[in-house]
């Protein structure tokens, strides 16, 4: 590993070509969430938590049929929602957090999720991840998206030695151009998913091996 990582240039001269290839292998990169509106997005982002997208897009095509606005989430008794999203796991917090979160959006924004970021954070169940994910679809993002996939993949670049999201973040807001920031996470999400496997990456498919990636095994 030690040799292999004297091998690669530094991380600010690999940035560029890393961005270009990966662009190259997975053009088709996006968010996975299916949604049509900011208040989708943000219950789809939310309902995420500890599940895959592929769950949470099962549940909310009935789910955003039934609630549409706001006030739906909170008209119906918190067991009924509950049930409607139980698939996601962690439901009793998911519902309480969705509740809460309705219950300021209709109180300080008119019912409408805000743009500012830091009105996001004051959400309730809002996190620095989902506001980052809400802020870079809707066009302007705030820093980068951290996921398991970000995190494992930065590291493996050799972009990052933090364990803490909020230290990755940091440093990949330091090296990625501000104009990348939400097209980054998507495109090392989809590398994470289909070659740079956790248990076995798949090294010999990826076009950042052998002369970009300090962790490649060729």
């Amino acid at each position: 590993m030690k040799e292999a990582r004297k091998r690669v240039p530094p991380k600010k001269d690999r940035i560029g070509p890393v961005l270009e290839r990966l662009a190259v292998e997975h053009a088709d990169a996006k968010i996975a969430l299916t949604f049509a509106s900011p208040l989708e997005l943000v219950v789809s982002v939310m309902l995420s938590a500890q599940t895959t997208d592929v769950n949470v897009n099962r549940v909310t095509e009935k789910l955003f049929v039934k609630y549409r606005r706001p006030e739906d989430y909170l008209k119906v008794p918190v067991a009924e929602l509950e049930r409607d999203i139980f698939a996601t796991g962690f439901y009793r917090q998911k519902a309480k957090s969705l509740r809460g979160m309705m219950t300021m959006l209709i109180e300080e924004f008119d019912g409408e999720v805000p743009e500012a970021f830091n009105d996001l954070l004051r959400l309730p169940g809002v996190a620095r991840k989902t506001a980052n994910v809400v802020s870079a679809e809707r066009g302007a993002p705030q820093g980068v998206v951290v996921d398991t996939h970000v995190r494992r993949i930065s590291q493996r670049l050799g972009f990052t030695k933090q364990e803490d999201p909020v230290k990755i973040e940091r440093d990949l807001m330091r090296l990625v151009p501000r104009e990348s920031w939400g097209r980054f996470p998507h495109l090392l999400i989809w590398h994470g998913r289909r070659i740079c496997d956790a248990r076995k990456p798949r090294c010999e498919d990826c076009p950042l091996a052998p002369d970009l990636c300090p962790s490649s095994r060729i």
